[in-house]
């Protein structure tokens, strides 16, 4: 039996909370992700809340790639998210959510690799969000940006109930490795 979408939150936000609680493991850049970098490009990173897994360390390859990075911006539930241009160690301010965020004076920027927090994904790299459908939006935005959930492997189930307005991630990178379609 699958569980609904906000069952499946809860499981799955219990058994990445018990992994990192458990593990001092880390989120590793992958060749096939270094590979993709080129400087110009923006990556849009993210500050882990909680016990998400940590993208710091693709961050700091894409900058020492020479790619510009970016944070979400949040200011609601309904707002859509926006980028805005960061820099490693750059100060950050407090956000809804428990976010950390880039000053908001900072300028706003489109990502052309986006890394996500997942709460859970499957093999058919569909994801499965907090809810609120920040990235869903911003997938649609930014279309042509290569949608990377950054996630524990712990947070692997069998199949995500997809909606028809969930976008299916192109790689998810978790501390085992990466799991990507080579042709997108």
């Amino acid at each position: 039996m699958m569980l609904d979408k906000p069952a499946l939150r809860a499981k799955l936000r219990a058994d990445r909370d018990r992994f990192a609680a458990q593990s001092s493991t880390a989120i590793l850049a992958p060749e096939a992700f270094v590979e993709r970098l080129r400087p110009g490009l923006t990556i849009a990173t993210y500050c882990p809340v909680g016990s998400e897994a940590d993208p710091t360390q693709l961050a700091a390859a894409a900058a020492t790639a020479g790619c510009t990075l970016a944070l979400p911006f949040v200011v609601d539930r309904a707002s859509p998210i926006r980028f805005l241009a960061w820099q490693l160690g750059e100060p950050l301010v407090a956000g809804p959510f428990s976010l950390h965020q880039p000053d908001p004076t900072s300028p706003e920027v489109a990502p052309d690799i986006i890394l996500t927090p997942l709460v859970g994904f499957d093999r058919r790299l569909n994801r499965l969000g907090q809810g609120a459908g920040h990235y869903d939006r911003a997938f649609a935005r930014y279309e042509n940006a290569w949608r990377v959930g950054i996630a524990w492997s712990v947070q692997e189930v069998p199949a995500i109930p997809a909606d028809i307005w969930d976008v299916p991630l192109q790689a998810i990178i978790t501390e085992e490795g990466m799991l990507w379609h080579a042709e997108k």
